[in-house]
């Protein structure tokens, strides 16, 4: 269904269209041979292997573009190339109880979501992801200056008082006052 088809539904029409690929999204993912999620910055994806698998037994081969993951001597239970490229670097892998392997792929284009693992296994509808929502602390000191400043001037507008930009200008012209006692900046106006 193109965009403007989509655009023409009415909004029952919608849910129930929603609804019908939602189910249709989940069965083809749930058939996978493994299980994955994402974030913005990296995806993890979960391989089931045999209880009691070691990791000298397997072959888990993480490349920029490719991924392998199986038992020796086996047919891989992952492979294929990657919907988007990695930083082979900082992506890892794991065994968990003996029978689960964790990986973590770093992406390497931090601002865009994977329609899927790997480019032949079926894809999801990235438009209908709804990121969680992050701590201040998770983020750079300046991204997280300029959220603490948003916040603190929505917090003073809903309160009918002057902004920090506002207050800013105000210290300003207080200093050039008194700098100045003998000039009027009653009518300054500051831009």
């Amino acid at each position: 269904m193109t965009p403007e088809e989509y655009d023409a539904l009415t909004p029952e029409q919608r849910t129930a269209h929603d609804a019908q690929e939602k189910a249709r999204e989940d069965a083809e993912q749930a058939a996978l041979p493994y299980k994955w999620s994402q974030e913005l910055d990296h995806v993890e994806v979960a391989v089931p292997v045999p209880q009691g698998t070691k990791g000298r037994d397997l072959i888990v081969d993480l490349r920029k573009k490719k991924i392998k993951v199986g038992l020796k001597g086996k047919d891989a239970i992952l492979e294929g190339e990657l919907a988007r490229e990695i930083k082979e670097e900082d992506s890892t892998w794991t065994i968990e109880d003996s029978s689960l392997v964790q990986i973590h792929l770093e992406k390497l284009n931090k601002n865009e979501w994977w329609p899927h693992v790997v480019t032949h296994h079926p894809k999801i509808d990235t438009t209908k992801i709804v990121p969680t929502n992050s701590k201040l602390s998770d983020l750079d000191g300046e991204t997280r200056a300029m959220v603490e400043k948003m916040m603190f001037d929505n917090r003073q507008k809903a309160l009918g008082k002057p902004t920090s930009d506002q207050l800013q200008q105000q210290e300003l012209l207080a200093k050039l006052q008194s700098a100045n006692p003998d000039v009027d900046f009653s009518n300054a106006k500051m831009s």
